[in-house]
């Protein structure tokens, strides 16, 4: 076995055992292996593996990967993109046409141009709006109290994406309270979001060093890159 594919099967034993713990099933929670930095010869060895959603935070660098990436052997499903990152209004275009996911919606102007360059042979492209459940100037994403009018305007007339729910990146620490809280958040503005009638599903929360706690919060899409292939190249 190699080593990425050992480490992909050790941390879904981890998933197991962090749902099975709070009365889960692993099969609610999704696994988003994150591989910016990493060459394509890293998701290969991982697609080998099973895995089939991976995460960039960069176009530029995901262009290349999703094309070398591209034709999967023939017993093999193709591969889900998730773009993670800050997104310029620039980059949208590119964005639309590669990725099935955007994880980083924090901006209507931004949905709006994701909407419109969507190629209309696709699905609509899956978005989650960001949300700063810590306060930190550093990081996007939408104040919590301003989730529930974006949601209501990504749900109204944009048919190149659908609403799927909510993403949150806390801040980092060691204490497992302070965490469980900024997940708690986010599940909490999920069912207020869904008790006006906006339908949702998706919770993308937790990486490599707080999926476990998110998980007990409620996740069902968690990012998790050094623990697949382990410490990022400068």
């Amino acid at each position: 076995m190699t080593t990425i594919a050992s480490r992909l099967q050790a941390i879904h034993e981890r998933i197991d055992a962090a749902a099975r713990t709070c009365g889960r099933s692993a099969a609610e929670i999704g696994l988003i292996a994150v591989c910016k930095s990493f060459p394509a010869t890293a998701i290969l060895e991982a697609r080998a593996a099973g895995q089939i959603a991976f995460g960039e935070n960069y176009l530029q660098e995901a262009v290349d990967k999703i094309a070398l990436t591209a034709t999967p052997e023939k017993h093999m499903a193709p591969l889900k993109w998730h773009f993670l990152g800050p997104i310029q209004s620039n980059k949208t275009r590119q964005i639309a046409e590669l990725f099935d996911w955007v994880h980083s919606l924090d901006r209507l102007k931004i949905a709006e141009r994701l909407s419109a360059a969507r190629p209309q042979n696709r699905t609509p492209l899956q978005v989650c709006i960001q949300v700063n459940t810590s306060s930190e100037h550093s990081k996007g994403g939408v104040r919590p109290e301003e989730a529930l009018g974006l949601a209501k305007a990504l749900s109204s007339s944009l048919n190149g994406i659908r609403l799927r729910g909510l993403m949150t990146i806390p801040e980092p620490t060691p204490d497992i309270t302070t965490l469980r809280t900024r997940f708690q958040l986010l599940r909490q503005l999920r069912d207020d979001i869904v008790g006006h009638g906006i339908e949702l599903d998706t919770l993308s929360m937790g990486m490599s060093d707080d999926f476990e706690a998110a998980i007990a919060e409620g996740a069902t899409l968690i990012r998790v890159g050094r623990v697949i292939f382990g410490e990022r190249p400068f």
